[in-house]
């Protein structure tokens, strides 16, 4: 059937080669000292976590860090390096704890350790502190649900409420899941490194869902802040970066590093004057072809090994995207086909509902919405954005308002909400 109108971007479910952006210029005042802090949690986590080997200790150590911080920056102003004032000041609060509880002569002999500039030993295939975090938190000890909650909270920094929102769950059932996930850490003695090369195949899985969810929560964040952090996504493609250099030869991983960044590539024109803008109507000259181009090498890398996986095909959907002139020369039954596959290998909802939102290029909003009326989504903020797309397009003004409401009700993200509400008053006036 010929096309109708035009759908709602297609992304993952929230779900640059380039270097981890450097903190901005500290203002004097509390949120700007709170922003610098989420930017540089996961590095100051992780190297407490190597030189103490505790995570409650880090995140205690990491909080007083940040008091401190917001009792004197605003008088003395920023120090000329933010992250390492952090890190280092919160190395010294955690000697104190140390000293201050007394009670495990472990933890007076890691006191020991803040005076001694000797660099810890390299353990596993590659020295990196997050990376070596990253792997702790994706220990298979611990449940899936806890080693991607935990990641997000360590390494992404993100607060137990968003968490509980990216996973539409109770805040109280996301709190107890990540002290139990850290309590197993340390009963069953995870060690705090980098597995062998040998045994990284197998520990591959959890770390890479892990990541691709620290960059959805770059790409499109849920809480109330800033509503894309690219520190994230930028610390997320570096950490990938280093799993494809250790692993060439495999292909999920070479998939979620081209996913990454041809999702990246269009960092610049996603957002305009504080409001999303969705993939049909950006200004693809904004896009980042040098990044879409490597992108696109690394998905033909992955039709070469022909090993098809859930990150590779999702690479291959947002390759499909990026190599279009435009809106209108995008290849939907392609598009349609590839979900076809991911459908496959993942039938859940999420999946569902993206296919259904490329169909309706093809068969119309309609069919569509019939599928996406099947799905048991409610509580997320696409299912209903989705639907109210289809149903404006469908004339059902009406129905749309209320999808747009039950929408914009359902995500925190300043610049999607200002988006939804746009395309909801086009109706309502």
């Amino acid at each position: 059937m010929r096309r109708q109108g035009r759908s709602a971007p297609i992304s993952g479910p929230c779900l640059s080669p380039q270097p981890v952006p450097q903190p901005r210029p500290v203002q004097n005042d509390t949120s700007a000292i709170e922003r610098v802090f989420r930017e540089q949690y996961g590095r100051v986590i992780a190297s407490l976590v190597r030189r103490f080997g505790d995570i409650d200790l880090a995140e205690e150590a990491a909080g007083e860090a940040l008091l401190t911080a917001i009792q004197r920056w605003p008088e003395q102003g920023a120090p000329p390096n933010p992250g390492g004032w952090l890190t280092t000041t919160a190395g010294n609060r955690a000697v104190d704890i140390i000293r201050r509880e007394r009670r495990r002569e472990a933890k007076h002999q890691a006191a020991n350790m803040i005076y001694d500039d000797t660099a810890a030993p390299t353990v596993g295939a590659v020295e990196d502190d997050r990376l070596r975090l990253l792997f702790t938190c994706c220990h298979p000890a611990l449940s899936p649900e806890a080693r991607v909650a935990l990641t997000l909270r360590l390494l992404g920094g993100l607060t137990v409420p968003e968490i509980a929102q990216a996973f539409l769950v109770p805040e109280t059932t996301m709190g107890q899941r990540i002290t139990r996930a850290k309590k197993k850490i340390a009963a069953a003695r995870v060690p705090y490194r980098v597995p062998e090369t040998a045994d990284l195949p197998e520990r591959l899985g959890g770390v890479l869902a892990a990541l691709f969810l620290i960059f959805n929560e770059g790409y499109l964040s849920t809480g109330g802040g800033a509503p894309i952090r690219a520190e994230l996504t930028g610390e997320a493609i570096r950490l990938a970066r280093i799993l494809h250099g250790i692993l060439p030869g495999e292909p999920e991983a070479t998939g979620l590093l081209a996913l990454m960044m041809l999702i990246e590539a269009r960092r610049e024109a996603r957002v305009v004057d504080e409001r999303l803008v969705p993939l049909h109507d950006q200004n693809r000259a904004d896009w980042d072809h040098e990044l879409i181009a490597a992108g696109h090498d690394l998905v033909r890398g992955c039709l070469a090994i022909n090993r098809p996986g859930r990150y590779q095909i999702l690479a291959a959907i947002n390759a499909v995207h990026t190599d279009a002139p435009s809106s209108a020369e995008t290849d939907w039954p392609q598009i349609v086909a590839l979900y076809d596959q991911l459908a496959a290998l993942d039938p859940s909802p999420i999946v569902a509902l993206n296919r259904a939102v490329a169909l309706a290029e093809l068969d119309g909003p309609t069919v569509a919405l019939a599928v996406i009326d099947r799905l048991p989504l409610g509580q997320y903020h696409a299912w209903h954005a989705a639907r109210a797309d289809l149903l404006r397009r469908l004339r059902r003004d009406a129905e749309a308002v209320e999808s747009y409401n039950a929408a914009i009700a359902a995500t925190a993200n300043s610049a999607e909400r200002a988006y939804l509400a746009a395309r909801r008053d086009e109706l309502t006036e």
